[in-house]
């Protein structure tokens, strides 16, 4: 027996692309505006969103037939919380210096829509197993947008990768480099995120008509 189905490959292949958790359902875009002017801040978050997502689907699905209906709201706050305490303390561990830039987003994973959404959508009504691929394939979604943002955002608004000269040796400290390129300051400025997600956007419909005429 396969260790997947097709079913079960496309709860991982589809918010990559056709039902991403940002550019086709626009849910945590907060993230997106917030964290992603630098490259490495956008993939510590995007891991942390998928530790805490695909283990907290697990979670609540084996919890699933234990939960009260009334209370499953805060059961789920719970796990959440839990969760990110442990990546919280971990970025303090092994990455103080990104730890406190990231301190107050990595909090707010607790009231990031797409986990709880994911929690009430899916993880309450399957298995474990399943509910781990979709925590897994939306995170993936999630992430990956992150990334991309995080890209163009650092690469254009300070010449850097990961902290690193890309476009060029610094000259002083005038922000030129030897390539004649100026770094352009509006990148690190969040309404530039919103730009970046929107040209992922409508490339992605340009490319797929299809979300077009379902919107």
């Amino acid at each position: 027996m396969a260790l997947l189905t097709k079913k079960d490959a496309n709860l991982i292949i589809d918010p990559l692309a056709d039902n991403n958790p940002i550019t086709i359902q626009v849910l945590g875009i907060c993230s997106a505006l917030a964290i992603t002017a630098e490259l490495k801040a956008s993939v510590v978050m995007a891991l942390s969103v998928i530790f805490v997502m695909g283990v907290g689907n697990v979670v609540i699905s084996l919890m699933r037939n234990i939960i009260p209906s009334k209370i499953r709201i805060i059961v789920q706050l719970v796990v959440i919380a839990a969760l990110v305490i442990v990546v919280d303390q971990v970025l303090k561990a092994f990455a103080y210096e990104l730890s406190k830039t990231l301190a107050v987003f990595v909090g707010l994973i607790i009231t990031n829509c797409i986990i709880m959404g994911r929690f009430e959508a899916f993880a309450l009504g399957n298995g474990p197993w399943r509910s781990f691929l979709d925590g897994i394939g939306n995170a993936l979604g999630y992430g990956v947008i992150l990334i991309i943002v995080g890209f163009f955002r650092e690469l254009l608004g300070s010449g850097t990768l990961f902290g690193y000269p890309v476009l060029g040796d610094p000259i002083g400290k005038t922000g030129l480099y030897s390539i004649g390129y100026e770094n352009n300051g509006f990148m690190i400025l969040p309404p530039a995120a919103l730009i970046v997600v929107g040209i992922i956007i409508w490339v992605q419909r340009s490319r797929n008509t299809a979300l077009i005429e379902e919107n």
